[in-house]
């Protein structure tokens, strides 16, 4: 079974975007998949119900592509304090588990991240620890703002000394036209100064648009078979 976890760089990088475009796409490759969010704040109350508004947003991609969450706070504060303020606990156990059981249902399962990688989820525990207990490769996606490479270094960097498994970086949302040098560096540098390698760009694209258009663009920009670490016959056919 194939599964991975979605990490950014920061906030508004298109990490949900990403996640609904690989699930989409994977699902038209034949994958039986889902999207699993482990800790969802900024929950949306909608007539008396919280809704995942990440989770929402897959589904207006792909409404056949199942999802899940474990924890859902309406604060849009870090997860630690989101739970604080519901007088909840986020139990890692529990994570565990429920991602255990879904994952067994699913050809592919991919895990929408929430926060930072090291967003306390407990006072013991960050997204990190989390990370390393699932034992999930991420990816990380990287929008091409003013402190892209730094923040993508950070993170890279320190994901390999935690021990985590590090499949590689997308950069989202690049401008169509630019041939700026801050932005055509950004894969060199992430390359040369970390151990990741780049496995796809993505355009930037407009605010409403088909998702058959989401999963060509994925397919034209991103490395599938590097990014879930798999052959894909269909693929192949297709070259």
């Amino acid at each position: 079974m194939l599964s991975l976890y979605i990490a950014s760089t920061e906030l508004k990088a298109g990490k949900t975007f990403i996640t609904a475009g690989l699930a989409a796409t994977m699902q038209s490759l034949d994958y039986s998949t889902c999207v699993y969010k482990p800790i969802q704040t900024s929950g949306i109350e909608i007539k008396g119900f919280m809704q995942s508004p990440d989770l929402t947003y897959v589904k207006t991609i792909d409404p056949y592509i199942e999802t899940y969450f474990t924890y859902l706070f309406k604060s849009d504060c870090e997860p630690l304090i989101a739970a604080e303020k519901e007088h909840e606990y986020i139990d890692l156990e529990l994570i565990l588990h429920e991602y255990k059981s879904i994952i067994e249902k699913y050809d592919c399962s991919i895990l929408d991240g929430s926060n930072g990688i090291m967003s306390p989820l407990t006072p013991e525990y960050t997204t990190m620890d989390m990370l390393r207990m699932l034992k999930v490769p991420m990816l990380l996606v990287i929008t091409p703002s003013q402190n892209a490479v730094n923040n993508a270094l950070l993170i890279l960097n320190l994901a390999k000394e935690k021990g985590v498994n590090v499949r590689g970086a997308i950069i989202n949302n690049i401008p169509e036209y630019s041939d700026s040098a801050k932005i055509t560096s950004i894969p060199r540098l992430i390359e040369e100064y970390s151990d990741a390698k780049i496995l796809g760009l993505v355009n930037r694209m407009q605010d409403k648009f088909n998702p058959n258009d989401l999963i060509t663009s994925i397919l034209n920009g991103i490395d599938i078979e590097s990014v879930f670490d798999i052959k894909i016959a269909k693929l192949d056919l297709g070259s």
